[in-house]
């Protein structure tokens, strides 16, 4: 499987992830929402009779969100403790 990363780098793969997020769809409805044509639409297949459903990965789309929530809660912290050092200083001081 590609990266991630690849997918989201493209302007009409976030809109196909976007119409994913809700429900699951067959290539002719993502086709017709974003005036695509068929073969510019994949993500994850699943076959169901005579109809190919399309997903989101469910399990790369986590990893993409558990990257950027650590990246903020790190920033956050290194924050927090700028702060607090900064008032413990001006404590100090007093």
């Amino acid at each position: 499987m590609g990266s991630p990363w690849k997918a989201l780098s493209d302007d009409n793969r976030r809109q196909i992830v976007l119409l994913l997020k809700n429900k699951d769809m067959i290539p002719t409805q993502i086709a017709d929402e974003l005036n695509f044509t068929l073969p510019a639409v994949s993500i994850k297949e699943k076959k169901q009779g005579k109809y190919r459903y399309y997903s989101l990965n469910r399990k790369t789309t986590s990893e993409l969100a558990q990257f950027f929530d650590d990246m903020y809660d790190y920033n956050l912290k290194s924050l927090k403790e700028y702060v607090e050092n900064k008032e413990n200083k001006k404590r100090s001081r007093k």
